[in-house]
């Protein structure tokens, strides 16, 4: 139709992923971290000749390198949050740093349950004191990212819309008439970076309580055994967030309770034929739904049941019903 402006019938598709998230400063600040800690176990080791601090700041190394990643995710979904190309924003990219880091997290299992069976086959001689200094510096260190990256139980609360409790208010003659508590806001690039450092503070934990057993009581087995069922327990945790960020990555349906939310608010008046709602974000939906109807102006009536913070993106297929055209 020439000559009709469309700009006000049409919406943005970054759905506030331009907004800079707590959780990328929170991951640059371990970052910086890790990697000082990194050059000074590394510069140490090599100067004293210590095997255990060089091998510790070669660790190091690899969970700055899977932290970086989790960085780059939110620095290029910021920067391309208004690409017209991403149809439904970069909201998946947060997912994608997240599955990246979860693969890596997998690797790092992998690699400590191989050593610890290694080593539990193969004894080797521990320096106790100089092994214990450094899993009791990395217990500190690990410790201060966990608290930095978990402060807030992974919830960020900034204009990405990755925490809204959704209570629908009556605005512009929109009738959000149900609280809306859609809780599914988890940030998994931050979780990703956080279960890193969890597993560091794990492995520190562990080599501790290993080291003093097999000093001071003997039990050599000990520090591989320790070994086995950190690399079981890191290995959950990698599973666990594989299994979350994938779901969002093949546009898995989302949870139960947020389909049963937006079924019952429409349900309220129209019958629905065929219903779709998928994340796109930290937090935020899509929905596509196909409802039985005598009036066009039910798709209004239906988007307007749907808080927009929460569900920025809905398409409606009115599906006239028979005889009352």
């Amino acid at each position: 139709m020439p000559g009709i402006d469309l700009s006000k019938y049409q919406h943005d598709h970054s759905f506030g992923q331009d907004a800079k998230r707590s959780g990328e400063s929170r991951t640059l600040i371990v970052i910086v971290i890790t990697a000082v800690m990194m050059v000074v176990e590394i510069s140490t080791g090599i100067a004293f000749g210590s095997m255990a601090l060089l091998a510790d700041g070669m660790h190091m190394a690899s969970h700055a390198l899977a932290l970086g990643i989790n960085y780059f995710a939110y620095i290029y979904a910021r920067r391309h949050a208004h690409d017209p190309r991403f149809s439904f924003g970069t909201g998946k990219v947060n997912a994608l740093g997240g599955f990246s880091g979860a693969i890596l997290l997998a690797l790092f299992a992998i690699m400590m349950a191989w050593e610890s069976v290694e080593r539990l086959i193969h004894p080797t001689e521990i320096a106790f004191n100089s092994a214990i200094i450094v899993a009791i510096i990395g217990l500190v260190v690990n410790g201060g990212s966990v608290f930095i990256l978990g402060g807030d139980h992974h919830h960020d609360h900034g204009d990405g819309h990755d925490h809204h409790h959704g209570h629908s208010h009556s605005h512009d003659d929109h009738d959000h008439s149900a609280h809306e508590h859609h809780h599914n806001h988890h940030d998994h690039n931050l979780r990703s970076a956080y279960l890193h450092v969890l597993a560091d503070a794990l492995t520190s934990v562990t080599a501790i309580i290993a080291l003093l057993a097999a000093k001071y009581l003997g039990w050599v087995w000990m520090d591989p055994f320790m070994g086995i069922v950190g690399s079981i327990l890191v290995a959950k945790w990698s599973i666990g967030l594989l299994k979350q960020t994938s779901r969002t990555l093949l546009d898995h349906q989302a949870d139960d309770s947020v389909v049963t939310s937006v079924r019952s608010l429409i349900e309220k008046e129209h019958a629905i034929v065929d219903l779709h709602v998928w994340s796109i974000g930290s937090g935020i939906y899509s929905v596509i739904v196909s409802v039985l109807a005598d009036e066009e102006s039910s798709v209004d009536a239906i988007k307007s049941r749907l808080n927009p913070r929460v569900f920025p993106h809905i398409t409606v297929e009115v599906i006239t019903i028979p005889g009352k055209e």
